[in-house]
């Protein structure tokens, strides 16, 4: 009943997300109302967005933190909101061209270079938002931190133009993608939701074999995502093991081996076998 109940709910999950439906728990209801109280949200949502929000949340109550967490002193972090966030977003829905000066890595400046916003990514590692967008005069597609963004306009693009670069992008972006298939151990199954959760930030497709009882996880990443799909998948440690994808089996050997050989585990077997 318990596997049954595993396979229900995911499938159910799966379908309600491609139909445009959005699950909220009672807990994230009270987590939201709660952060739209800080200042932050001021600039992260438009008064609309926030009056909205408020009305349907009304009949919720707010999480109560004074009576269970005390905020110690610590390091200064980077603020997860930009506020080029809502700029790209109705640059990239209105399929809008922009026209951007840039800081370099060496502390140049590029200035007033035309070009298309094609998505928006944060990085979990560097806590940073980034701009993937195309470069009309370099023809090529760029990644640019909001960080380094200095300034940034509004340029007409035609519609026809517009979805030209969108092909062009399309097959770059194809042209940089590579698959792995991880089997989730038998024995880790009641872990589903936590090992899914981990892949959570890839475009990934889940199947189950109801013959041998194994979740087997299709993911399809970019060049330069792969060491951070490895690193998750070192966190997980023995509960996943990679089926396919030559390279990531390469690196997983290597992060073994040399994880064994610096406990002299290696050594010790190399002693016993001559």
């Amino acid at each position: 009943m318990h596997l049954f109940e595993k396979i229900f709910n995911y499938q159910v999950i799966s379908r309600l997300e491609d139909s445009g439906i959005f699950m909220v728990t009672s807990q994230e209801r009270a987590w939201l109302k709660t952060m739209l109280q800080h200042p932050a949200a001021a600039e992260a949502f438009t008064a609309g967005t926030r009056e909205k929000l408020n009305a349907l949340l009304e009949q919720d109550a707010c999480v109560e933190f004074s009576e269970h967490l005390i905020h110690k002193a610590r390091s200064l972090e980077k603020q997860v909101y930009h506020p080029l966030l809502r700029t790209f977003r109705q640059y990239i829905t209105q399929r809008s061209g922009f026209r951007i000066s840039y800081e370099l890595k060496n502390g140049r400046t590029r200035t007033e270079h035309s070009g298309f916003p094609y998505k928006l990514e944060y990085s979990m590692v560097k806590r940073e938002w980034y701009l993937l967008w195309y470069h009309h005069r370099q023809r090529a597609l760029m990644s640019t931190r909001l960080s380094k963004i200095v300034t940034v306009s509004a340029e007409t693009i035609k519609p026809s133009d517009a979805e030209c670069i969108l092909e062009k992008i399309q097959q770059v972006l194809e042209s940089r993608k590579s698959e792995a298939v991880i089997q989730i151990v038998r024995e880790y199954n009641s872990e589903l939701s936590r090992i899914l959760y981990a892949f959570s930030c890839f475009e990934k497709d889940v199947h189950y074999d109801a013959d041998t009882d194994t979740y087997h996880v299709r993911v399809c990443v970019l060049g330069d995502e792969v060491e951070y799909l490895l690193s998750k998948i070192r966190f997980l440690g023995k509960r996943v093991l990679v089926v396919e994808g030559d390279y990531l089996k390469k690196r997983m050997l290597e992060s073994s081996a040399n994880a064994l050989e610096r406990y002299g585990i290696v050594a010790a077997k190399e002693e016993l076998s001559s």
